[in-house]
């Protein structure tokens, strides 16, 4: 009779369970220290106790992590016991939260973000802002000279105008379309519109700096040129320091935001046209991170802007007045720009590094 040469081993299945059991046992007992105390400092930080972690074990905690997520991968692989892998899961989930996950609230990133964050930015993109003003000055220029050269240019800038102001409208027709209204009673959703518009216009300014910016620029032009339409219509008519005092209420703001949004996606396309040593991914991707942060400014900016268009300009019934509260604002929004410093690196730059 043959011998069947291939015949299984019988495995003992409470002998198979005992030997898991020691290697899970093992495997725990080698690196427990570690995890006890990668947990102790991940207790202490979770509870806003850092005076209690020491300068060693701070340092230590990158090192602690990723040992622990060493240990937690070789578990998967070799199929330890549920419980080890639970806790092994369950603590590299909170120590990556401490390492590389976000610690600042809304609150404490406001505060950063409005005591300099966005300051710093804005500064930080000082030569796509000279370029958006350069433009925008020329689109001014341009859009006056249009009209001064054919009436008919206002109309394509402009569009049909309404509350009299037109091509050919009497001083009295041009100066009662500036005049404040009586109460501020239906002033809330003129208000609203407003900000819709303008917002529309920023993000669209900022979005098409993916294209190299060359569509902000012609977007940034067009829009000035109605401005300087409309300058030439006041100005034909003497009324340029009404209609300045006017447009100043709420222009300071506005323009300013559009002046930023407008650098933003310059910013971006410059970036990828001209990315240097990096990639263009790369280079749009480290540039969009300044520029969206300037960009939730101008949000607060148009906010602000809307408020003083649907309210302020058409409540306040002198010129005086007006140009007061237009140079305030712009004052007040160069002061904030230039003079307020950068937040501290550990309220900023920390979490920026994260």
């Amino acid at each position: 009779m043959a011998l069947n040469l291939f015949t299984p081993r019988t495995i003992d299945p409470p002998a198979a369970i005992e030997a898991a059991t020691l290697r899970s046992d093992r495997f725990r007992l080698e690196r427990e220290t570690d995890w006890q105390r990668l947990e102790l400092i991940v207790e202490a930080l979770e509870k806003n106790r850092t005076r209690r972690i020491s300068d060693e074990d701070l340092l230590e905690l990158p090192v602690l992590y990723r040992k622990a997520a060493s240990s937690l991968a070789v578990a998967r692989e070799t199929s330890l016991d549920a419980a080890t892998l639970a806790y092994l899961e369950s603590l590299v989930r909170r120590a990556w939260f401490q390492v590389y996950g976000p610690r600042t609230g809304l609150f404490a990133w406001l505060r950063s973000f409005l005591g300099g964050g966005w300051s710093a930015s804005v500064r930080d993109l000082w030569l796509d802002i000279c370029i958006a003003l350069a433009v925008m000055v020329a689109g001014t220029v341009v859009g006056w000279l249009l009209v001064a050269g054919d009436q008919d240019w206002y109309y394509r800038l402009v569009g049909e105008s309404a509350a009299g102001r037109a091509p050919g409208a009497s001083k009295a027709e041009l100066a009662a379309s500036l005049e404040p209204t009586d109460s501020a009673e239906g002033l809330t959703f003129f208000a609203a519109s407003l900000f819709s518009n303008n917002s529309g216009v920023c993000i669209l300014a900022f979005a098409l700096g993916f294209c190299f910016g060359v569509p902000t620029l012609l977007l940034l032009v067009y829009n000035m040129t109605m401005l300087g339409a409309m300058l030439w219509l006041f100005n034909d008519a003497g009324l340029t320091w009404e209609f300045a005092a006017w447009l100043s209420v709420h222009g300071t703001t506005e323009l300013f935001a559009i002046l930023l949004s407008g650098a933003a996606g310059l910013h971006i396309g410059r970036a990828m046209a001209f990315p240097g040593a990096r990639s263009i991914m790369s280079a749009a991707a480290a540039s969009g991170r300044r520029s969206a942060q300037v960009m939730a400014g101008c949000v607060i900016m148009l906010v602000i802007a809307g408020l003083l268009e649907g309210y302020a300009r058409q409540l306040v019934p002198s010129a005086e007045g007006r140009a007061t509260i237009g140079g305030v604002m712009l004052v007040g929004w160069l002061a904030y720009f230039i003079l307020t410093p950068r937040p501290r690196a550990a309220d900023g730059d920390a979490g920026a590094a994260r």
